[in-house]
């Protein structure tokens, strides 16, 4: 299952949302500090918006790990975001099955994230439980809209 890891970022690095979204089971579950809890075919949508909305992306994966039903990464990704650089460092986590995807998490610093994306709004109130509410509803708002 490495190889459906480094699949999934050499996707994510090509800027190719369906070769990310071909990795996820049917039914599958994704989590992350800014999008919260998403299932099924709102995961591919998500990684598709996301590329659809970045030039380009630099993509390093390290520690990527599987074992029986399991696995880990850990990846950075460079990137722009309303024309601030962000350098985000993610710890994810998956669960497989039949050699696909079943549950992604991926963990990393919101606030540390918001500073970087969001700008000194990010850096006063990223700590806060109501920008974390304040920026998924609006990305989840942009994902139905996609």
């Amino acid at each position: 299952m490495e190889s459906l890891i480094h699949e999934l970022y050499a996707g994510l690095a090509a800027l190719d949302g369906d070769r990310m979204a071909a990795c996820y089971a049917d039914d599958a579950r994704f989590e992350d500090p800014v999008f919260g809890e998403l299932r099924g075919e709102r995961i591919g949508a998500m990684w598709r918006m996301l590329c659809s909305g970045l030039d380009e992306i630099d993509v390093t994966v390290s520690g990527v790990s599987a074992d029986g039903d399991g696995g880990q990464a850990h990846w950075v990704a460079l990137y722009e975001f309303a024309g601030r650089p962000v350098e985000n460092r993610i710890d994810a986590t998956f669960r497989f099955a039949d050699g696909l995807i079943v549950d992604h998490r991926d963990e990393f610093s919101f606030h540390r994230w918001a500073s970087q994306a969001l700008g000194w709004p990010g850096t006063l109130a990223g700590w806060t439980p109501r920008m974390r509410r304040t920026v998924r509803r609006q990305v989840l708002a942009r994902l139905d809209r996609a």
